[in-house]
């Protein structure tokens, strides 16, 4: 038996969006230390025998602290062999990650890496929104909306002063200050997105201008887990919703077909 840490991106939320690296790791696993961000289902790829334990935070909740979770890690690395770290997105994109690897290296433990789809990009294509467009946004930022220290990112504040498309992660409880900040700087026109369980069947989605996209929250009842996207990128996404219904209807007689 050899000790040893995989930390697996698990994706933005749709279960399909899961790469085949992870699949095998998933399966090869004897403890899996997963988020509340992770889809469940992909733990039906997990071996039997496998122990899963939920380590996340729900509702402002935690399982267990973040050194909870490195003693764990070595702990079950030692005792049971290969303890597979999932997590939601990509674990080296506000993750995580790079901490618990660099714990499980100070023991001498064998360590992996699998990288995920991050839901900073996968999220708002799923809504059509390009991070990057001619004409629109020759760059982007991606920001941590709240700290450790619980406090708004100050490089959200130097992102607003720029052309650039801003995603904002866990940023929903600071959103009254990033509508101040971009108000500020004169963009209370710029186009905002907000998107709920984004990949998921319960996505939601509020879009609107800075000036007017905290009534649409309130509205539509949005809440964490959430992504922020501001920019006029937002203005340019493409409706997929008649190309998601194609495909389905595609597949649905392709099935069919086959059944017959």
């Amino acid at each position: 038996m050899t000790p040893k840490l995989t930390i697996v991106g698990a994706g933005p939320g749709d279960v399909d969006l899961i790469t085949v690296k992870a699949i095998k790791a998933i399966k090869a696993a004897d403890v899996i230390l997963y988020d509340a961000l992770v889809n469940n289902e992909l733990l039906s790829y997990a071996s039997p025998n496998a122990e899963l334990i939920f380590v996340g935070k729900r509702r402002g909740c935690y399982a267990y602290q973040q050194n909870q979770i490195n003693e764990l890690i070595i702990e079950r690395a030692l005792r049971c062999g290969h303890v597979v770290r999932l997590k939601g997105g990509d674990p080296f994109i506000f993750g995580r990650g790079a901490e618990e690897l660099e714990f499980a290296k100070d023991y001498a433990i064998e360590v992996a890496v699998v990288p995920g789809i991050s839901s900073c990009a996968a999220v708002p294509a799923y809504q059509g929104i390009p991070l990057t467009k001619r004409h629109a946004s020759e760059s982007f930022w991606v920001i941590t909306g709240t700290t450790k220290s619980h406090q708004i990112s100050g490089d959200i504040a130097l992102a607003a002063k720029s052309t650039a498309t801003v995603v904002i992660l866990m940023g929903m409880s600071k959103l009254s200050e990033i509508v101040q900040i971009f108000t500020a700087e004169g963009k209370s026109e710029t186009a905002i997105a907000i998107i709920q369980n984004g990949t998921r069947v319960n996505e939601k989605v509020g879009i609107g201008k800075i000036a007017t996209i905290e009534a649409i929250v309130e509205e539509k009842q949005l809440a964490n887990p959430a992504i922020i996207i501001i920019g006029e990128v937002v203005n340019q996404r493409v409706d997929l919703s008649a190309i998601y219904k194609e495909a389905d209807v595609i597949k649905q007689t392709t099935q069919n077909r086959i059944a017959s």
